[in-house]
């Protein structure tokens, strides 16, 4: 069982919402969309399932073409952010109704209801309404009446977006082992770089309209394309300042240098751009080969265990994030350090020339 979209596009009204893409998704797994709002994601699940038609390409299910074929017409199930259930049903109803209209035999209904309340743990809610569950069990009724379709393709929509933090969390490592044993391709949206971690299978990452990278999400994560796939792929984005390569050595801005190894030693000389993620900044030098930044301090975000702080660097804004309490004067000078392994390097076009050395020992 596959999906393939080939070089599928949408325009609406002259603006491009997706530029041709490319993608195979394969039976039984989970393919994480990350990027931005207004980055295309929403945009490409309707052109999956078949709610908006393509201007250009083909979409082929398990072979056949089904460009243009309606989504009734396909064994497809979607959940949206917002609860979509129906509040005058009960939730053994809820689940039940896309198998009534089916046509199912009450024994098969019945016999399907119980064995996804069970795997969605709402068996002790089944004779409730919606409206008597709380956010996250609403949650999980919806998905519920997804799964019980036994689609074959099930998009979900940044599903966990209204929920609050501990629900999240919750359903964020209960639904990659929920999804194991469906069998479907799953296609799940979200901005946030941490969940298509936690969620792991693929990721394909979107900017503006584009695909950028498809791959497995350790592989997107850890050496990211260019410079666009890493920004999207890092929460807060990934930080970039200039370097010059002029032989076996690097020279950045403050008059900082570092030995070109690995990778970094066989590009030519010139010039390039750094990438780092703000959680390998560092207050205090961890070894000797650490490099030393002159930055000032803009803001200071604290969330509890951790601290976001905002640094100017000669015009560059940069973020870091520290681990504990900061107590830090704002406007004051602040060296902030970098371990050089954590290092990506870009060409002029943004594409990666040099993967980071930890990423590759990984």
């Amino acid at each position: 069982m596959t999906l393939e979209l080939k070089g599928v596009s949408k325009v609406v009204n002259g603006q491009t919402h997706i530029y041709p893409t490319d993608l195979t998704l394969q039976k039984g797994t989970m393919n994480v969309l990350l990027g931005p709002t207004l980055s295309g994601k929403t945009s490409l699940m309707r052109l999956m399932a078949g709610l908006d038609v393509p201007n250009t390409g083909r979409i082929i299910w398990n072979g056949d073409d089904v460009t243009g074929m309606r989504v009734q017409d396909r064994k497809v199930a979607m959940v949206y952010q917002q609860f979509i259930n129906y509040p005058s049903m009960t939730v053994y109803d809820n689940i039940a109704s896309p198998m009534r209209l089916l046509g199912k035999s009450a024994s098969e209904i019945d016999a399907a209801v119980r064995k996804t309340a069970d795997l969605m743990q709402l068996t002790p809610m089944l004779d409730r309404k919606p409206l008597e569950l709380s956010g996250g069990q609403q949650q999980r009724c919806a998905l519920a009446r997804a799964l019980v379709k036994d689609a074959g393709l099930v998009l979900l929509d940044e599903p966990l977006a209204n929920l609050d933090y501990k629900l999240r969390e919750e359903l964020r490592a209960e639904i990659p082992k929920i999804f194991a044993e469906a069998g479907s391709i799953f296609v799940y949206a979200t901005t946030e770089p941490e969940e298509a971690l936690l969620l792991g299978g693929n990721t394909a990452t979107l900017w503006e309209g584009r695909v950028t990278q498809f791959d497995e999400t350790p592989t997107v994560y850890r050496n990211p394309i260019d410079a666009t796939t890493a920004r999207v792929f890092s929460d807060p984005p990934m930080n970039f300042l200039s370097v010059t390569k002029a032989g076996k050595k690097l020279s950045f801005g403050d008059g900082q240098s570092a030995s070109a190894t690995g990778a970094m030693a066989d590009l030519a000389d010139g010039q390039y751009t750094a990438g780092f993620r703000p959680n390998h900044v560092e207050l205090k030098r961890a070894a000797k080969s650490d490099l030393e930044f002159d930055t000032k301090l803009v803001v200071t975000e604290i969330t509890g265990s951790e601290t976001f702080v905002h640094l100017d660097h000669h015009g560059d804004r940069w973020v870091g994030l520290i681990h504990g309490v900061q107590n830090l004067e704002l406007g004051a000078a602040l060296p902030v350090y970098l371990n050089p392994s954590y290092i990506y390097m870009f060409d002029a076009n943004g594409a990666l020339v040099a993967p980071a050395s930890y990423a590759t020992a990984a």
